[in-house]
C-alpha cells in the first residue's frame, strides 16, 4: 500500500507538458482506435484504459502499461502503486484545464493508460473446461459490448467469442463500461458461431421464432456446455445464424415487449442459463 505522500522517482520519466502536441501524447490525442490497435505491428498493439480502478485491474491481469496521462495529483495519490511498479513508464501530467480540453477526459478521474495489447489466444485456449460461453456476433456498441462483459464476469461465464463483425472488446469506452471485467474473462474473434460445435458445445441462439423456446427451458438449462449466440442491437442474429442453431432461446415478458437491448438480454439469460448446484 503506498501513501499520498509517496514520492515518486526517478523524476526524469515524469514529463510537464504544457500542451497536447508533446512528443508520446499521439496515442491519447490523434490516433483512431484502428491506428491503435496496429501502433506496434498488427499482432500487438496499444489500447487506452482509464481510471486507477481499471488500470489496476489490467495490470493484475498480466497487461503491460506504455505510458500514463494523468493529472499531478494523482502522481502520488491513486496512480501512485502504478507507477512505482514500473518505473520505466514515462509518465505525462498537466493541468486539470489542459487535460480536460481531452474528449471524455474528465470522466476518467485523471488518469489515462496506454497498455500494450496482447496477442489473442487462440479458441482451444480460451474455451479449455468451459461449460458457459457467450458468442457476440455483430453487436457494434461498445456500450453493449463492455456491459456484456460486465454481466459475463459476475454471471459465471466462461469465456466470451466475437465474430469479426463485432466490436473490438478492448475500445476505450467498451474497456470503461465493462470497469475492467474484459481482462477477467477469456476472450477471442472466432469465424463462426458454428465453430463451437467442434468443440462439444450446443449453441442457442437468442431470437424470435417459431421454434424459440423459454430461456427456462429444462433441455437448454442442462445442457452440459452451452454457448449463447448474441446478435445485432438493431436487427438481431442473421437467418443462416438462427438456422443452424441447435436452440432458439427466448426471454419470456409481459405487456407486449417483445426484445430487450441486447446487453439486458445477455444479463438475464447470463442467470437463468448458468450452471447451478456445484
Amino acid at each position: 500500500m503506498y501513501s499520498a505522500t509517496s514520492t515518486i522517482e526517478p523524476m526524469n520519466r515524469i514529463h510537464h507538458i504544457d500542451s497536447l502536441d508533446h512528443q508520446g501524447l499521439e496515442v491519447y490525442t490523434s490516433l483512431t482506435e484502428a491506428q491503435l490497435r496496429n501502433r506496434l505491428d498488427p499482432a500487438m498493439g496499444v489500447f487506452i484504459a482509464e481510471s486507477p480502478k481499471v488500470i489496476r485491474v489490467a495490470v493484475s491481469a498480466g497487461y503491460t502499461p506504455l505510458s500514463m496521462l494523468c493529472e499531478e495529483r494523482h502522481i502520488s495519490g491513486d496512480a501512485a502503486e502504478i507507477i512505482e511498479r514500473f518505473p520505466d513508464m514515462p509518465v505525462y501530467t498537466g493541468s486539470r484545464e489542459l487535460l480536460a480540453r481531452l474528449t471524455g477526459y474528465t470522466l476518467t478521474r485523471g488518469v489515462l493508460c496506454a497498455m500494450r495489447r496482447p496477442q489473442l489466444p487462440p479458441i482451444e485456449e480460451v474455451i479449455k473446461g468451459a461449460r458457459r460461453v457467450a458468442v457476440i456476433d455483430g453487436v457494434v456498441d461498445t456500450t453493449n459490448i463492455g456491459a456484456i462483459f460486465r454481466s459475463a464476469a459476475a454471471l459465471d461465464i466462461d469465456a466470451v467469442l466475437l465474430t469479426p463483425t463485432s466490436c473490438d472488446p478492448l475500445n476505450r469506452r467498451a474497456v470503461r463500461v465493462s470497469m475492467g471485467t474484459v481482462f477477467l474473462v477469456p476472450w477471442t474473434f472466432i469465424k463462426s458461431p458454428g465453430e463451437l460445435r467442434d468443440y462439444g458445445f450446443k449453441t442457442a441462439a437468442m431470437a424470435l421464432t417459431d421454434r424459440s423456446v423459454s430461456i427456462d427451458e429444462a433441455r437448454l438449462c442442462g445442457e452440459p456446455r452451452l454457448a449463447l449466440i448474441l446478435g445485432t442491437e438493431g436487427d438481431g442474429l442473421p437467418q443462416a445464424t438462427i438456422d443452424s442453431a441447435d436452440y432458439v432461446a427466448r426471454i419470456p415478458m409481459s405487456h407486449g415487449v417483445d426484445s430487450l437491448n441486447v446487453a439486458a438480454a445477455a444479463a438475464v439469460a447470463f442467470w437463468q442459463l448458468r450452471v447451478r448446484g456445484e
